[in-house]
């Protein structure tokens, strides 16, 4: 996947609803047109991972299953 710089604010952020309002180990995801962005809740300014959608849509499906751990 080709490299792009992204601004954060240039995304609508958001925290799984099983987060709860007062998590404190949490990430942040952002669709973008060429994947999935991926931060620190705690550290919006920090660094962003972006991964594709196929591979989003694998670690979600995993997860679902149960599969992870």
């Amino acid at each position: 996947m080709p490299f792009r710089p992204f601004a954060p604010h240039e995304f609508a952020w958001f925290k799984s609803s099983y987060s709860g309002a007062n998590a404190t180990e949490c990430v942040e995801c952002a669709y973008a047109d060429d994947g999935t962005l991926v931060r620190d809740s705690k550290r919006t300014d920090g660094p962003a991972l972006r991964v594709s959608g196929e591979t989003w849509r694998s670690f979600i499906n995993a997860l679902t299953r149960g599969s992870l751990g």
